[in-house]
């Protein structure tokens, strides 16, 4: 039997990729799953929105007081976005020399960007139907070259495409603020949602990518949808998940989709391993999925460690692989 897999969600504290870069890969040894390294603490272009506007193909940004703009023409806050992420493939290519096997990467989701990016005129884009077109197909040809870049800078690479997507609770229940603040957007279809995010995964499939993986750590994830638009995976924070919630993912799992199961908080004490994996174990066995398929999920934090301290992310990385080893003698 395989061994439970590890990993990160994505971002880390700091401001050095190659250090970052060092530390995941080390922290995430052999037959687990590293990932490229998010590094916000830099600031704009360096955060979930500026990294996937870096991606996007002739659909320029600026950033504005509120947040990321779309504009007619590239600037500076564009290429130092670029600039950034270029940086961090590199210190990638360098820290996974000679490294074989599968290897994670994170960009916003298709909704999520167009909830964070702005039109011109002032409001989000997620409001325009056209706008909300737009975004979906430029990221899909953004995250499948993005995947061949990946794939150039680490021969030995099985790409793994993890779309982040945490306001997509918000789209679908219509809970988005407007730009005044005084109302909310109205609700997307899911049908649309449904179809734009299996066009990006898609993309990220044909560029290459050996799986793709949701990420949502929000509460009330939309399992059913995300299984429906074809990820290979669901990401989320199992502590959020309520009972009917599980039995979404027993359907899931059943239908051959993984969970990636979120089960270290990223703040406050590190719990004991027997914690970590009661939060899996208990709801997998009241929904009666055999004990031997916990074998195929794979544990990570609950969110991104950001906002932790280095020492503190390191810790919670750390009980996440121990957790992984003591889930696969569970699973034996």
């Amino acid at each position: 039997m395989a061994p439970v897999t590890a990993t990160g969600v994505g971002s880390w504290p700091g401001e050095h990729p190659l250090e970052a870069a060092r530390t995941v890969l080390g922290e995430l040894g052999a037959g687990q799953l590293p990932h490229l390294v998010e590094l916000p603490a830099r600031g704009p272009g360096a955060d979930l929105t500026g990294r996937a506007a870096a991606l996007l193909v002739d659909l320029p940004v600026d950033v504005q007081p509120a947040g990321w703009r779309l504009v007619d023409r590239p600037g500076r806050d564009l290429a130092r976005a670029r600039t950034l992420m270029r940086a961090d493939l590199d210190a990638l290519a360098e820290a996974a020399d000679g490294y074989t096997g599968r290897l994670k990467v994170q960009v916003a989701g298709p909704w999520t960007l167009a909830s964070a990016l702005w039109l011109p005129r002032g409001e989000r884009a997620v409001v325009d139907a056209g706008a909300r077109r737009d975004v979906v197909a430029s990221l899909a040809e953004g995250v499948a070259g993005h995947v061949r870049d990946v794939r150039r800078q680490v021969p030995g690479a099985d790409v793994v495409v993890q779309l982040d997507e945490p306001g997509l609770p918000g789209v679908l229940a219509g809970r988005l603020p407007t730009a005044s603040g005084f109302g909310k957007l109205p609700a997307v279809d899911a049908a649309e949602v449904r179809e734009s995010l299996r066009l990006v995964l898609e993309a990220a499939t044909a560029a290459g990518a050996g799986t793709t993986a949701v990420h949502c750590c929000a509460a009330e994830p939309p399992l059913a949808l995300l299984r429906e638009a074809g990820a290979g995976a669901l990401s989320v924070d199992v502590a959020q998940l309520a009972p009917q919630a599980w039995e979404s993912v027993a359907v899931a799992v059943e239908s051959g989709v993984a969970l990636w199961a979120g089960v270290v908080p990223t703040r406050g004490p590190v719990p004991e391993v027997g914690a970590v994996l009661d939060v899996v174990r208990r709801p997998w066995a009241r929904i009666g999925l055999p004990e031997s398929a916990l074998a195929d999920v794979v544990l990570s934090p609950a969110c991104g460690l950001a906002g932790a301290s280095p020492a503190h992310a390191r810790a919670v990385l750390a009980r996440v692989v121990e957790a992984a080893g003591a889930l696969t003698e569970a699973a034996a």
